[in-house]
């Protein structure tokens, strides 16, 4: 009571002087301002560095627009508190704004910093009584309500104050990270006038060589290809290299991320988290020692092709291959043009993204997986464009290609064979990834190429099922009300094969590394060799999903 007892009546958030005034309101509008902006400025404050890693444009317009914002929303917020310092309705509709808005903003700072989506129903109807309330408090206000409302007031200034300490924490620790970060690497290619590594002598001969072809269809389900496709679904491409090819049935995932499932598949040892440093380097978890090591480019399958002659060259998307694969790659492009949990995107200048927050903020859930979607279509066409340019390079001859289908959301019209941001699903995706496969084949195929190449297609995870917010009609009767099926697809075909056969042996992907290595040094001659060769290997026991950043 004694906190309270102060000049109930006379007390303003402004001070008793104009030096506690200069002090106190800016001090009181920087805590709210950090309880307001949390979600603008905690994807760049977090311990794991996940929008630096993943962003593709350079640090200025990730770090700029985040502090610009937080520093006009602040100056702003002062002036309306200075305004404030008056009694009346006006006074009573910024203060119970600040308050009444603020179980919302929570909300909004929950999903920005857990990657969690709340309920729509939710986030509206606490959006709905901020404004009700808010409404009612200055139609209802009567001068008799002015000794609680400024107890509260008086209460809610002090713990922004509290709450100022923290955002002059957040500033600082803000400009460290952009500061660390401005060396990141922002380029999205490496060419082979750019060689940074020194086996020139050896990729004089890689034309010679025949290619190996590695295609990653990001959450490709093999029950959905194969096993229980979806009535009236044509893949017409599966179909015809899988009867050409070795398909693996019982395939066992290295995770369910995307960001630790790639980095598994490179190095062949099972990693169970990752991790960036503010730089945008690359950080990975052993499961085995529990150790967190530095990723190591040149412990990875693209070192091995250099070692056996090969030129290396990588088309992929959501992770930053050139930047993690500098030295290892003579060409590179890699791309992920979706928004950063706060709104900012890669592809936009510093200025321009300055009011990408708000109106990513202002967002109903559904428009914002069809801006995904569209982000996903800009990313497919531009890695198929980068594949088809290394394909058609005889001295590229271990070429990857990682596409973002068919990951949903869904991108695609299967009726119309369109591009699409609306009404589209998973199976949709798998259609498209049927085309895409058709294209890369063809591309193959006319520079003479395809017959003579070892061709690995999988999916880094299967379909996940678990982890969607909500499926349609079509993907719930597709995975059988939501089952999550954990194989992910998983085909070769070995050069001049002809005939197709299917492998039963569980299969742990950690082993891709190992399966390429023998594709790069013709050590699997025939489906037979392949076959016995899976049957002698020790699956990897593979524990509960880790993955600690999804896609």
């Amino acid at each position: 009571m004694l906190f309270f007892a102060q000049n109930r009546t006379s007390h303003t958030p402004c001070g008793s002087s104009k030096m506690n005034k200069k002090v106190e309101i800016p001090a009181v509008a920087l805590g709210a301002t950090t309880i307001f902006l949390t979600w603008i400025l905690g994807p760049l404050l977090s311990g794991g560095h996940d929008a630096i890693y993943r962003w593709n444009g350079s640090a200025s317009t990730l770090f700029v627009p985040a502090a610009l914002d937080f520093s006009l929303f602040w100056l702003v917020l002062t002036c309306f508190l200075l305004i404030a310092c008056k009694r009346g309705r006006l006074r009573v509709a910024i203060w119970s704004g600040i308050l009444l808005f603020t179980p919302w903003i929570e909300i909004k700072n929950w999903s920005s910093l857990s990657g969690n989506t709340p309920s729509p129903a939710l986030t509206r109807t606490l959006l709905g009584a901020a404004i009700l309330g808010l409404a009612l408090l200055v139609l209802l206000w009567r001068p008799s309500f002015e000794i609680w409302f400024e107890r509260i007031v008086h209460f809610a200034s002090v713990l922004l104050v509290f709450a100022a300490v923290l955002g002059v924490f957040f500033l600082v620790e803000l400009g460290w990270f952009g500061w660390q970060a401005r060396a990141l690497d922002v380029r999205r290619t490496i060419d082979d006038s750019e060689i940074r590594h020194s086996h020139s002598v050896a990729q004089s001969g890689a034309a010679r060589l025949p290619k190996v072809v590695w295609i990653i269809f990001d959450e490709l389900s093999y029950r959905q290809v194969y096993e229980h496709r979806f009535p009236g679904v044509k893949l017409p491409a599966f179909d015809r290299i899988g009867k050409q090819s070795s398909v693996f049935t019982d395939v066992i995932p290295a995770g369910l991320s995307t960001a630790q499932v790639i980095p598994t598949l490179m190095t062949g040892v099972l990693l169970d988290k990752i991790r960036s440093s503010p730089d945008g380097q690359l950080s990975v978890h052993h499961q085995a020692s529990g150790e967190w090591k530095r990723f190591n480019e040149h412990d990875t399958v693209f070192q091995d092709a250099i070692y056996d002659g090969y030129g290396t060259a990588v088309a992929g998307w959501y992770n930053p291959y050139c930047r993690i694969l500098p030295e290892v790659l003579d060409q590179c492009f890699w791309t992920y043009n979706r928004a950063a949990p706060n709104g900012i995107l890669p592809n936009r200048t510093a200025f321009a993204n300055l009011l990408g927050p708000l109106h990513y903020a202002t967002e109903a859930g559904r428009t914002k997986e069809e801006l995904t979607a569209g982000y996903d279509i800009s990313d497919y066409r531009e890695i198929l464009n980068a594949a088809d340019r290394m394909l058609g390079d005889p001295s590229m001859s271990l070429v990857l290609i990682h596409l973002p289908v068919p990951h949903p959301p869904g991108k695609y019209n299967r009726h119309t064979n369109q591009f699409t941001t609306t009404n589209s699903t998973y199976i949709d995706n798998l259609a498209l990834a049927d085309e895409c496969l058709d294209h890369i084949q063809s591309e193959l195929e006319q520079s003479g190429h395809w017959d003579s190449s070892s061709v690995l297609i999988m999916g880094d995870h299967s379909w996940r099922t678990i982890l969607e917010h909500s499926l349609t009609k079509e993907e719930l009767e597709a995975s059988d009300g939501g089952h999550f099926d954990t194989r992910p697809f998983y085909l070769v075909k070995l050069p001049y094969q002809v005939t197709g056969i299917t492998i039963d042996t569980p299969f742990a992907t950690v082993n891709t590394r190992r399966l390429l290595d023998r594709l790069l040094t013709h050590s699997l001659s025939s489906p037979e060799d392949l076959h016995n060769w899976t049957q002698h290997l020790q699956p990897a026991k593979i524990g509960e999903y880790q993955g600690t950043v999804l896609p």
